[in-house]
């Protein structure tokens, strides 16, 4: 019966002959993998699975593009291991640092954030439009579906197609950058 070890180890080897089936089968296996790894990690500090998301992909990005420098003399699992331990602790200090200008609310009161009546009706709707357009492109298309359309992010995913977790993520992003500009202008800006 062949380990993990051997199955992804082969598995490697075969995506250096060109094998891109196997490779593919070793991504999403050590996909599950991390991402239970990385959840628990990150759920631990108090962060979302939705931040769990992000390390992962930076674990896979990071293996994808460093797997030749594997060595196939030699064990993959701590190698893997090495890698996913390493994104762990730079995003536990990103989201660490990050975490003292968080905002966690529930998806209805972000939206009731822009239908609310707080915001000064001198506003000019420009400037609104002008910070939201600094953003990059996928939190754009986040925040006017959501936040300004009313939007689920079911159905903002849809629309932006993309999944709801990376809705969810780029919405909450956009909304600390937004909230980190608006502070910065000043009030009645």
């Amino acid at each position: 019966m062949d380990t993990r070890e051997d199955k992804w180890a082969k598995a490697m080897r075969a995506e250096r002959t060109g094998d891109s089936a196997a490779y593919e089968a070793f991504l999403r296996a050590f996909a599950a993998s991390v991402r239970r790894i990385v959840e628990t990690h990150l759920r631990y500090m108090g962060f979302s699975r939705y931040e769990a998301e992000d390390v992962v992909q930076e674990v896979l990005i990071a293996v994808h593009s460093r797997r030749h420098q594997w060595d196939t003399k030699r064990s993959l699992l701590p190698w893997l291991n090495a890698i996913t331990r390493y994104k762990i602790i730079d995003a536990s200090r990103r989201l660490g640092r990050d975490a003292r200008m968080r905002v966690d609310l529930t998806e209805e009161q972000w939206a009731g954030l822009f239908l609310s009546e707080a915001v000064d009706a001198e506003r000019n709707p420009a400037d609104v439009e002008k910070l939201i357009s600094a953003l990059p492109p996928g939190e754009q298309a986040a925040v006017r579906a959501i936040g300004l359309e009313g939007a689920s992010t079911k159905e903002a995913a849809a629309r932006i197609g993309s999944t709801e977790g990376a809705v969810r993520v780029a919405f909450h992003r956009s909304l600390k950058k937004l909230m980190a500009a608006t502070q910065r202008r000043g009030p009645g800006a």
